[in-house]
């Protein structure tokens, strides 16, 4: 594949992925249909879709977890790159996945500081909210989350797209 086409489906990744995030939230799964969507993947089941619906703010809403967008990039990969269950004894099998997620985490922190939810919250925000909490919740839609976390969201599908194409390349 030309470098052009890959730059052509990275960006389109990350549109995708960051329209998804402010359409519909979830971080995570926006980041897994960004990546689906743009890079032709098949998903049998939405198993891998579906999994990655309690990885929002941090887990579980939780903020105090790795940002959705970062473990929905990381699914995707695994989903590509990573060990089948046959392979599970193998400890090398997955070595391929590991370091390309090792590499898209490396990308985040240098970006964010954190790859924590609540940190890169207090980073763009300058705060962190509850998002159990309605009035905080409120807080976080009027103060442009959707807008700083669909940023969040597009580079993460960005970098994980531009990583999957580089292996395939690699691959062929």
């Amino acid at each position: 594949m030309q470098e052009r086409e890959q730059e052509k489906l990275a960006e389109k990744a990350r549109q995708m992925a960051a329209d998804y995030e402010r359409r519909c939230t979830g971080c995570a799964q926006s980041v897994v249909a960004g990546l689906l969507d743009a890079l032709g993947i098949e998903d049998p089941g939405e198993g891998v879709f579906r999994a990655a619906s309690g990885l929002a703010d941090g887990i579980g809403l939780t903020g105090d977890g790795s940002c959705g967008a970062l473990t929905g990039g990381c699914m995707v990969i695994g989903l590509l790159f990573g060990r089948e269950r046959k392979d599970h004894q193998d400890m090398m099998k997955p070595m391929k996945s590991y370091l390309m997620c090792k590499e898209l985490l490396e990308d985040f922190v240098q970006q964010y500081g954190s790859n924590r939810c609540y940190d890169i919250q207090k980073k763009l925000m300058g705060r962190t909210f509850n998002m159990y909490d309605p009035k905080e919740l409120q807080e976080a839609f009027t103060s442009g989350m959707m807008e700083h976390c669909s940023g969040v969201v597009g580079r993460s599908a960005r970098k994980a797209a531009e990583l999957i194409l580089a292996e395939r390349e690699k691959e062929a």
